[in-house]
């Protein structure tokens, strides 16, 4: 059908209007981080993961958790000021799930609760370890060497209480028995 040219010129007005009213109505919604539960004999941390900046290491880290690599591992270093440090399947900073990730260094700065992950000294040797920053002055040394990929959004006080743990001053070694992770496993959002 048709429409007479007035109203034909009506519609495209009536179109046009409803376009850029849509356009203003439509907000887009924010990019959801996948988040990651660990349970610890201390409490639990919620984590997300930057998938944006760090895909690999976000992906590897939520394979280890599906896993269930993680659950019975401890923090094996915990360095008041710096970082507490977990994920050895051997306890003592040596372990490692037996692959690697390449390095995927980032803008992001390695501020309190920043998850990164832990290395040799070779850039592309990160596997299962990863540490949580305490302190923004103790880490910045860390920002594009070390991979940021996440950042704890619940528990800070669990970091908190994990890194005031008696140590070995020299090694960072935990005096006695290591906090252990119970459960490490990703949770679903309502943004998801």
């Amino acid at each position: 059908m048709t429409l007479p040219l007035g109203a034909e010129i009506i519609r495209s007005a009536q179109l046009s209007r409803a376009l850029k009213h849509d356009q203003l109505a439509y907000t887009p919604r924010p990019m959801a981080y996948p988040q990651v539960s660990i349970e610890t004999d201390q409490g639990t941390i919620v984590v997300e993961l930057w998938n944006d900046v760090a895909p690999k290491h976000a992906e590897n880290f939520l394979k280890l958790a599906a896993s269930g690599y993680y659950d019975t591992t401890g923090f094996h270093r915990i360095l008041p000021n710096f970082v507490i440090q977990g994920g050895c399947n051997r306890g003592d900073g040596t372990g490692g799930p037996g692959w690697t990730v390449k390095a995927e260094f980032n803008d992001r700065k390695h501020e309190k609760g920043v998850l990164s992950m832990a290395r040799s000294g070779h850039p592309d040797s990160a596997g299962s370890q990863f540490f949580i920053c305490l302190s923004r002055d103790g880490c910045t040394h860390l920002d594009k060497q070390y991979t940021a990929f996440g950042k704890v959004i619940t528990g800070m006080e669990v970091v908190d209480k994990i890194a005031a743990i008696p140590v070995n001053r020299e090694s960072g070694s935990p005096l006695g028995t290591p906090p252990k992770m119970t459960k490490v496993r990703e949770v679903t959002t309502a943004n998801a």
